[in-house]
């Protein structure tokens, strides 16, 4: 049996670059499929059944934000009660993460960026997109006191393709680090979720369809088996995973 290729924070900046430049998939799009694949695993998460649920979206300004702002549309569309808190002030966020913003702003969610001393409220889920891959050292500020926020609150935490505060290279766990449920990685596991100083953090691996060509893995020389025969969202387990 193929195993799943693990791949660095560099590759997956190439398989952006690649999505983009080489096949013409814009940003827009795999936004939509991420965000859309975090609702249908947070439905999942909620029993199968999101209605009346009490969902918190944690966003960040960044890509990763963007893709849980994504979510928390499909989420409201599910009849879930969702409620945004964001890392930073609205006016601070753009492109897209601003456009996606906008959307739920015209659907009459409840946005609040987040103030020192607040407590968060309640949630059957707390949905992580913070911080991407695109982290450096220890998060600080706001993403910090949400992180510990997150982690305080008692509820459940399902992170967007990796707990915010690892590394997805290395696996270190920065201080603070969200301490996830489950975590849904996007195109290809990264290798800083399996390291083993990881595990305590990330909870179940899941793997995420965001429309990646098969041609582009085979150009990078990544031996990449059909990942989503079965549907958008695959449970991963350590053995199945092959480490570069």
């Amino acid at each position: 049996m193929r195993q799943v290729p693990a791949i660095t924070t560099a590759q997956i900046v190439e398989v952006d670059r690649a999505m983009m430049e080489d096949f013409g998939i814009a940003l827009v799009q795999m936004m939509e499929n991420a965000g859309r694949n975090l609702a249908h695993l947070a439905r999942e998460m909620l029993g199968g059944q999101a209605l009346g649920r009490q969902v918190l979206i944690l966003a960040g300004a960044g890509n990763n934000g963007g893709g849980g702002l994504v979510a928390a549309r499909h989420l409201v569309n599910a009849g879930a009660e969702v409620e945004i808190v964001l890392a930073t002030a609205p006016g601070s966020l753009q492109d897209l993460p601003a456009y996606q913003l906008g959307i739920l702003a015209r659907m009459g969610l409840p946005i609040a960026s987040y103030a020192s001393g607040r407590t968060l409220p309640p949630a059957h889920l707390i949905v992580d997109a913070l911080i991407g891959y695109g982290l450096e050292g220890n998060p600080r500020g706001a993403y910090a006191q949400l992180i510990r926020h997150a982690n305080a609150r008692g509820a459940p935490v399902l992170s967007l393709d990796t707990p915010s505060g690892l590394d997805t290279t290395t696996g270190i766990a920065y201080a603070p680090c969200i301490r996830a449920v489950a975590t849904l990685t996007l195109a290809l596991p990264k290798v800083g979720l399996l390291r083993e100083t990881a595990q305590a953090v990330v909870g179940d691996l899941y793997l995420a369809d965001i429309g990646v060509p098969p041609l582009l893995y085979r150009r990078m020389g990544l031996d990449v088996p059909p990942l989503f025969a079965n549907g958008p969202v695959r449970r991963l387990q350590l053995k199945e995973i092959a480490y570069p």
